[in-house]
């Protein structure tokens, strides 16, 4: 299948529908949830990065030690040895080893569809905060696309670090719905519905980009069952309906990320360093780029329509 063909258009679970007995994300099914909540939150600590030699010739050990760490995690490090010399190049092919075809072709994504992130100005109306030194708060990629075109993983890779400061934090956005769901399962409920989180149209140089969008925060894949969030900490240009329970669940959320957990994650991407991941919540520290130098922070971003796959254990 070519990568011009082979776009998931797979819509969601409709929240109105009833997700099948067995799924630990069916709130009728607690014995299930019991069995898959034990199992996800054993999977404490930042793993190590992994090997790869040449991301452009990713071998197939390396494939599935890093798709094995994140069928567990819903992320994995990498550290590559021989840093490429055409990095979107690598990167895409990187991407089309692991498993990931559809690339979302964003609107500051250079032509390969891979995204250098660094200071710089766009042709856009807009500031829009990755290309800036500024804080990026809490979020999954893509929050504000369309229910067939949702971003269910990225990756990124690090060609150089800021001078100071750019960290990420990482939290999997499974151990959020666990943290909700503990915490009152009313309020999951609340997140799946099909309004429960709304961006408002977005216009550049007098052409709408996208449309209001409606849509759940979390909801389960028709495919293969996999919990999907999107969601952004933004107080503005974010509209959340307005009801007890979805206003409680966001407040929560907010205050989850703000008092902290033992599954978040804080790391400083090296250069030749990088994360893959089932689009799962992160943000970044704002940072400083050397005033001497034009050797600004650079960061790769690739950002796709399917999970990384199942390894062949699982």
């Amino acid at each position: 299948m070519s990568e011009q063909t082979a776009l998931n258009t797979e819509t969601v679970t409709s929240p109105r529908q009833t997700i099948a007995s067995g799924s630990p994300f069916s709130l009728d099914d607690q014995a299930s949830y019991a069995n898959w909540r034990a199992k996800k939150l054993r999977s404490a600590g930042m793993p190590d990065p992994v090997t790869v030699i040449d991301p452009g010739e990713l071998s197939e050990t390396e494939r599935q030690v890093l798709l094995q760490t994140s069928q567990t995690r819903n992320f994995a490090l990498f550290r590559v040895t021989s840093p490429p010399g055409n990095v979107e190049q690598a990167l895409r092919a990187f991407g089309r080893r692991i498993g990931l075809l559809d690339l979302d072709q964003n609107l500051c994504a250079e032509d390969s569809g891979v995204t250098a992130i660094t200071v710089k100005p766009t042709d856009t109306e807009h500031t829009y905060i990755p290309y800036t030194n500024r804080p990026l708060g809490w979020h999954t990629d893509g929050y504000y696309n369309a229910g067939d075109r949702q971003v269910r993983a990225w990756l990124l890779y690090c060609a150089r670090p800021a001078a100071e400061g750019g960290d990420n934090e990482l939290l999997d956005h499974e151990i959020a719905y666990i943290r909700i769901r503990d915490e009152n399962p009313e309020w999951i409920r609340a997140l799946m519905g099909p309004d429960a989180f709304t961006i408002p149209s977005n216009t550049e140089h007098g052409e709408e980009i996208h449309p209001d969008h409606s849509g759940p925060v979390f909801s389960i894949s028709a495919t293969d069952g996999s919990l999907h969030m999107r969601y952004s900490a933004r107080q503005r240009n974010v509209i959340w309906k307005d009801d007890a329970l979805t206003r409680e669940a966001a407040a929560f959320l907010l205050d989850l990320f703000k008092r902290g957990d033992d599954h978040i994650f804080r790391y400083r991407l090296q250069p030749g360093e990088g994360v893959i991941s089932n689009n799962i919540l992160h943000r970044r520290d704002g940072f400083r780029d050397d005033p001497g130098s034009d050797a600004k922070r650079l960061i790769y971003r690739a950002r796709y329509y399917q999970r990384l796959p199942v390894p062949k254990e699982y």
